[in-house]
């Protein structure tokens, strides 16, 4: 059997895993094409290289997600295409001139390519108009979509002699989002695999901090486990190592804030990273004392945040409603944030006002896959995003189904602009204590987040990690 696989120790990606997926994809599109053609074809275009600006330096290939969710392929420039009613599969690749193999090494052959991702037939690229010419498609599906977290739009791809066929760009994108939206058992054991790789990385992280090391020796220990134990070569996005000030930057560790700063002594520290392994995401947060040891302040937010996570855990479920649960999470954060003493006043009319989105104001997670963010939040057939403004930021609104992975990731911050905006507002202010709130103003933030497959009956966390602060502790006290 065919796989991807990076070394002796890494696991074994079954190229039937993509198989399935086309067959899977291919059911989902006769459901929904006209019953009276005969000869529909889906086409799809692979990543291509990246060049560094003007330079002949390129950037690390990743596959772009919807190729590799249906092939599979690691290379670029690439083109698929797929016959629908057979679910046949036939893989186009690029003709490489003779002195590739002085520079690149080996020029496989199109039976290579056929044997290693066990597919019915390749062809090279130049040939796909002559392949078109013989099969006599009478529709050509091609892929175009708008990303609802980016906004950016994919372009359908160009190909010679595309006015000789009906083409239709608009059908594939929705389809194939929400094939991708349902986990195959085989893509499961491939998230359980990098969700390990990825918790085990953050638990070096967590043993290896301490104040007087900078934020990005963490970021290089937790890449070095994921890369030199699990062989992900790729990260599923920019390392989030935060502390102090820092943990409150939801997206801190861009290239204007680069992971550089010394972690100090009673500093929360805030770490959201995850390792890809065959395309695949892992999208873990934790967070703990540089020191060790919480304080009891640090306890006091630590605890609410856990709170709101362990009641989500426990409610989701198929059949539940998303935005309830993320509802559900605002409303313990603020039970506990009131018990506290940072709160006062009834904590339905605390929501109501939008009080949770001072704390914390992202959604409660996101579907991930083979993208962190994975696609299929927001398609024509699904709720719209919530117009609340505490609620708007949601990357989906759906009712959770068996198989759907998504994150579980509340979190509590303590953010100037926000603080500031509440203090003002007196819809807000009049349930603040005031002196408490100004308190945390400099703590940073806590997010909790796990790697989460929605069950029938519940959830099963991918994310083996210390959550409570006697475990983290105790992980932190065996460095």
């Amino acid at each position: 059997m065919a796989s991807y696989k990076m070394g002796p120790q890494t696991y074994a990606v079954p190229m039937s895993l993509f198989k399935h997926n086309r067959e899977r994809s291919c059911t989902a599109l006769l459901e929904n094409l006209d019953k009276c053609l005969k000869s529909p074809y889906a086409l799809l275009e692979g990543g291509k290289d990246l060049s560094l600006y003007n330079t002949d330096v390129e950037y690390v290939f990743r596959q772009e997600s919807y190729f590799q969710y249906l092939f599979g392929v690691k290379e670029p420039g690439c083109y698929g295409l797929l016959d629908i009613k057979k679910s046949r599969a036939i893989l186009f690749v690029p003709r490489l001139p003779e002195e590739y193999e002085t520079w690149m090494g080996p020029l496989l052959t199109l039976e290579h390519f056929k044997t290693m991702y066990e597919v019915d037939e390749v062809h090279f690229v130049d040939e796909l108009t002559t392949f078109l010419g013989k099969v006599q498609p009478d529709l050509i599906l091609t892929l175009s979509g708008t990303n609802s977290d980016s906004g950016l739009t994919m372009q359908p791809p160009e190909f010679e002699g595309k006015d000789k066929y009906v083409t239709n760009c608009d059908i594939l994108y929705p389809i194939l989002s929400e094939c991708r939206v349902i986990k195959s058992a085989e893509e499961i054991e491939v998230l359980r695999y990098v969700a390990k790789v990825s918790s085990d990385a953050h638990i070096k992280v967590m043993k290896f901090v301490r104040p007087g090391h900078m934020e990005y020796e963490a970021e290089a220990v937790f890449l070095h486990h994921a890369y030199a134990v699990g062989g992900c070569r790729h990260a599923s996005y920019t390392c989030i190592c935060g502390s102090g000030t820092n943990s409150a930057i939801l997206h801190y560790g861009h290239a204007g804030a680069p992971n550089n700063r010394p972690i100090q002594s009673g500093d929360m520290c805030l770490f959201d990273m995850g390792a890809n392994y065959c395309g695949y995401a892992a999208d873990i947060t934790c967070s703990f004392p540089a020191n060790g040891k919480f304080t009891e302040d640090q306890k006091f937010i630590y605890n609410a945040v856990l709170d709101a996570r362990n009641a989500v855990m426990q409610s989701a479920r198929d059949g539940i409603s998303w935005v309830d649960m993320h509802k559900l999470a605002g409303k313990v954060l603020m039970q506990r944030l009131k018990d506290g003493g940072m709160l006062k006043g009834d904590v339905d009319e605390m929501l109501a006002a939008g009080l949770s989105g001072v704390f914390q104001p992202h959604g409660l997670g996101h579907l991930i896959g083979l993208d962190v963010h994975d696609v299929g939040g927001y398609l024509p057939k699904e709720p719209a995003r919530p117009k609340e403004a505490w609620i708007s930021k949601l990357r989906f609104a759906r009712i959770l189904r068996a198989g759907m992975y998504v994150t579980i990731e509340p979190g509590c911050y303590f953010i100037k602009r926000l603080m500031d905006q509440a203090l003002a507002d007196p819809q807000l202010s009049k349930f603040i204590n005031i002196e408490v709130f100004e308190r945390f103003r400099g703590f940073g933030g806590v997010r909790i987040e796990d790697d989460v497959l929605i069950t029938k009956d519940g959830t099963e966390n991918f994310a083996i990690v210390p959550r409570t602060i006697e475990e983290i502790e105790k992980a932190m006290a065996s460095a």
